[in-house]
């Protein structure tokens, strides 16, 4: 059996289209015209797949971003929660009062008692 070539896979046929294309011949034949609507298509989908492209690498830029914000953040709070309970231990609330002239007091507190009149 021999096997009998179709005309999509003759090598020359192919190569002939190919050259066509590269040097614009397929511009000047009569049935363009037809063609432009699927052209047009075509350019239609290459910007949006550009368009669709640019807007995800923004996306994932701008995310990328507020992550690092995010981690600056969370140390700065980490970092400020530790002062905070540093700076409110009864030891260094004494010696902040201290410069004020105050002093803890050594004699507990007494309860004050009204008598009915």
């Amino acid at each position: 059996m021999s096997k009998a070539k179709s005309k999509y896979t003759d090598p020359k046929l192919i190569a002939r289209a190919f050259l066509g294309l590269l040097n614009g011949e397929f511009l000047t034949s009569g049935n363009v015209v037809t063609k432009l609507p699927f052209v047009f298509f075509l350019t239609l989908l290459v910007i949006v797949y550009i368009g669709n492209t640019h807007y995800s690498e923004k996306t994932i830029r701008q995310a990328d971003k507020l992550n690092r914000e995010l981690k600056e953040l969370r140390s700065e709070y980490i970092t400020l929660r530790f002062d905070l309970m540093f700076k409110s231990r009864q030891s260094e609330i004494a010696k902040n009062v201290a410069v004020l002239g105050l002093k803890e007091p050594v004699t507990p507190p007494r309860k004050i008692t009204l008598k009915d009149i």
